[in-house]
Order: structure tokens, then sequence, then C-alpha cells
């Protein structure tokens, strides 16, 4: 009887080894699949592209001739969307999760609007580009301008800053908020002196890439009507602009090859903005943690 039970328990393992070989097996096909893939692009953009970048292409505005068209306009509009974003995004959703999280009672209604914020997340973009479509353009009457794109794209990444907001005031250990009122702090100071510094790197984090989300985003920026192609630098807030995923999104649809390999070259500079961002993420992250 122990002997049947012994080759039965020995079964059972070697089944278990064979599953756990072939799932290994299956995650890492997968895997090198995707940086197959990837490898593929990245060779592809910067072999067709590289050779395009230089000063000129980044200094030069638009052009209907590729050897005198330029990434600049594309370039400033895309700083002058995320001076937009950046503050808008990043104080409504760390001050709604300060509020949900802190000051919100735990009843339905409340757990209600957590798991809409989550959902929304998920969202496809281009129904947030038709709500800053109805909301912004059309019934605040703001057109095709910066203030317009940059408070459609930041509600895109608003519930993500939501919730990594949440998910970091939530990590701050109870003892700091109890050491705090025992030292006779408000629940305001407390939030301010102890939970939000504590809080830093999973907000920054989480905002920051949730802006650089914002950065590579094209189909709110078409709903909403950015023009693809624009010559001229914005002023004002209510100036119109193009972005470098719109200014992509022109040259990949021309017949010529060479607009296709500027279409490359934008996309370079467009990675290099978006490693920068997540640098700056990482930066902050391995500075202000702090273990508890």
């Amino acid at each position: 009887m122990h002997l049947i039970d012994h080759k039965s328990v020995v079964k059972r393992m070697k089944s278990r080894l064979t599953i756990n070989i072939i799932s290994k097996s299956i995650f890492l096909g997968a895997t090198m699949f995707a940086l197959l893939i990837l490898g593929v692009l990245l060779y592809r953009v910067f072999t067709q592209g590289f050779g395009y970048l230089d000063l000129q292409f980044l200094q030069s505005l638009p052009s209907r001739k590729p050897e005198q068209a330029g990434v600049y306009a594309a370039l400033i509009g895309t700083i002058w969307l995320m001076a937009v974003v950046a503050p808008v995004a990043l104080l409504l959703g760390v001050g709604t999760a300060i509020y949900l999280e802190e000051y919100a009672k735990a009843n339905k209604i409340n757990a209600f609007i957590k798991v809409n914020i989550s959902n929304l997340a998920g969202v496809p973009s281009i129904v947030f580009g038709l709500l800053g479509l109805t909301v912004f353009v059309r019934a605040l009457a703001l057109g095709t301008s910066v203030l317009a794109a940059g408070l459609t794209m930041s509600l895109l990444v608003l519930p993500v800053i939501i919730v990594a907001s949440q998910e970091a005031i939530r990590a701050v250990p109870k003892e700091l908020r109890e050491a705090s009122y025992g030292m006779g702090a408000t629940k305001w100071q407390t939030i301010v002196t102890v939970v939000l510094p504590a809080a830093i790197p999973g907000i920054l984090t989480g905002g920051i890439l949730a802006l650089s989300r914002a950065i590579g985003e094209t189909a709110p920026l078409v709903v909403i009507g950015l023009p693809l192609f624009l010559a001229f630098l914005p002023n004002t807030l209510l100036d119109m602009i193009t972005v470098l995923p719109m200014q992509i999104y022109n040259w990949t649809g021309r017949p010529q090859a060479e607009f296709h390999a500027l279409a490359a070259a934008g996309i370079i500079v467009l990675l290099a903005m978006l490693i920068f961002m997540n640098s700056i993420a990482v930066l902050i992250r391995n500075k202000f943690q702090r273990r508890y």
C-alpha cells in the first residue's frame, strides 16, 4: 500500500515538473517572439530614419518638399501639449486620490466611484476624443487649440494617475499617520508632511508613465480635429497645434518614399522623448523611495 502511494506521488511530481517545463518553454518562446518583433521594428525604423535625423530636421517646419520638411512645429506643439496636460492631470489626479483615500467614507457610493475610475483606465482612447470634441471643441468653443487638446489628453490619462496615486497613498503605513496624530498634527498636516512625501515615488512614477502615454496617443487628437499639416508655431493656449504622432501619421500617408523616411526619423525623436520621460520616472523612484 505504501509502495503504491509512493509511486503515485512520484508520478504526480513528474507530471507537475513536465507541465512546469512546458509552461516555461511557452512563456520563454512568447517573450522571445515579442522581443524579436520589437527588434525588427526598431531596426527598420533606425535604418530607415537615422540618416534624416540632423539639426536641419529638428529645426525646420513642415514642408511639401521632403528635403525641406522638419519636425520643429510638431516638437514644439508636443511640448505645449504637455505643458497643459501635466499640471491639469497631476493636480486633479492626486487631489482626487487624496480625497478618495483620506476623506471619503467607506460606503457604496464611494466604492462605486472607485470601481468606475478603475474601469475608465481601460476605456479606448477614441472615446475620450469624442468626449473632448463634444465638451471642449464644441460646447466650450475652444476649437482645435492647445487648451482643447491638452484638456482632452488630460481626461485620457486622469484615471491612470488617480489609480496609481491611490495605490501609492494606500501603501503608506498607518503607523506613520498615527505617529503624526500623536504629535498633535491635524489631518491635513499629516497628509502634506507625512503621507504625500512617502507616496511621492509611486505618484510621480505613475504620473510620468501616464504622461508618456499622452505623448504617443493619436486617436483623440484626430477626433478633435488637430491639423496634420501646420507650418507655424503656437503663441498662446488658444492657437492651433500639431504634435509628433500627428506629423508622423501625416508623413506615413504620403506616397513618396522620402516622407516615409522622415516618418521613421520622427518616430526616433518620439522614442527619445518617451525614453527620457521614463528615465526620469526611474530616477525619481530610486531617489525618493523609502523602506518602512
